[in-house]
Order: structure tokens, then sequence, then C-alpha cells
């Protein structure tokens, strides 16, 4: 599915160089959710960012079902089947979330198709359907919404910067019950939430820019523990 070779990233600070990532490989699996976690300046957002294609890498290999993609722009990944949800989401002036909805999923949606997309993260279509992306609605309802064009996608890699970020307790609970739901293709979730880590098939552990660790919660939890990331643990 998504293989990250040698992929590093650095930049110039004070005319120096800093590195931001430092020679990650992994590979990321159809059909499985990944969590990255990890302190935060630890690079996590960076890694994602650099997947979709805002960000691109110092040097390494980004292959995604077979095809080489390091340097294809994002609109091209996202073509091939690559989602993004931002953490802080965008908002479209003049277009209506059934617009966005039609949009994601390439096709004019009946009311039942945008009805399923928008109850799957706790939103009423009636109440929705017709309202404009913009500042009217809160950060909570345009993370849910932006969700649901990524199930309307229905795309092969789902990525997530910190879904949590802006979203009420009982949202997040049905959040997570929406990611685990998607198992028909790949999801890479960035964050520091329990419960997240809880519903991963693996979680992914960066630090200092370096993967210190793959593997389940069970096999994670002593490190989860440490004082730089006991509140990943709560």
């Amino acid at each position: 599915m998504l293989k990250i070779k040698n992929l590093n990233y650095s930049v110039l600070e004070k005319d120096s160089k800093k590195d931001i990532l430092k020679d990650i490989n992994i590979e990321f699996n159809s059909g499985k959710t990944y969590c990255i976690t990890g302190p935060n300046g630890s690079g996590k957002s960076t890694l994602v960012k650099m997947i979709i294609g805002i960000l691109r890498q110092t040097d390494g290999n980004i292959v995604f079902d077979g095809k080489d993609i390091s340097n294809l722009e994002i609109d091209q990944r996202a073509n091939l089947g690559i989602s993004f949800a931002f953490q802080k989401p965008v908002t479209f002036k003049g277009l209506k979330v059934r617009d966005l909805l039609d949009i994601a999923s390439g096709k004019k949606n009946d009311f039942s198709s945008v009805c399923s997309y928008l109850s799957e993260v706790g939103l009423c279509a009636k109440d929705y359907i017709n309202r404009y992306i913009d500042d009217n609605l809160s950060g909570g309802e345009l993370k849910r919404i932006e969700i649901a064009m990524a199930l309307a996608r229905k795309c092969k890699l789902n990525i997530f910067d910190e879904p949590e970020a802006g979203i009420d307790l009982w949202s997040f609970d049905n959040l997570t019950e929406v990611f685990s739901s998607l198992k028909d293709c790949c999801n890479i979730i960035v964050s520091h939430q329990r419960k997240i880590l809880e519903m991963a098939d693996y979680i992914v552990l960066l630090k200092d820019g370096v993967i210190e660790k793959v593997g389940t919660l069970k096999e994670l939890e002593p490190l989860l523990q440490k004082p730089t990331c006991a509140r990943l643990a709560r």
C-alpha cells in the first residue's frame, strides 16, 4: 500500500541545517489503522504532510500502490486515492455541505446518501445539507464535515491529523466508531488520545524525528508510560 523509504526532512534555521525527520522507513498496509503519536515537535504532522505532498522531503522516497509519488503534486496524489483531513479544517465560501460531498464522491448524491455520510459523523442531513461552509460553522462541525467528505471519497488511504481537535466528547466517541468502521482501506491518524491509540491496529511512536518503535498498544505501553510521553497514556 504505502512504503516510506529513507525519508529525511530538514530546514535551514539561523544559517544551519535542522533535521526534522531522520531516515524514516515504514510500511502502511491496506485494511489497517495506524496511529502516529509522540511528544510535541517529534515530526508527526510533518510526516503526514510529506505523504500528502504539502511538504517535499529533503531526500528519500514515498511509494503508493507500487508507484513512486515522491515528486507528485497534492492533486496528483489525491487522484491516486489519498485523502487528508487537516488539523484545522478549511472553509469554502459559496459552497454548501451538499456541494462538498458531491465533489468528494465525484457524483451527485441523493438525499439518502448525504444523510448516510453525515449521520456517520453525528450530523443531521436535514440541518446541514444546505449549510454554507463558512465561519458560521464551529470548528467541530467543520471537522465532522471534513471526515464525512473522506467517507464519501472512499479513498484507498485516509490521513487524519489530530481529528479530535475542537471536537466535543460525544462527537469524539462517535468519531472513534467511524474510524473503527473504515476497514476496507488504510487509515493513518495523528493523535495523542488514548481512545484512538486503543482502536488502532498499530502505533507508530515518533521521538526527535525518528521512529522509536512500531507495534500494538500492548507492545508500546512501557514506552508510552515514560515521563516524556506520560500524557499519551491517560
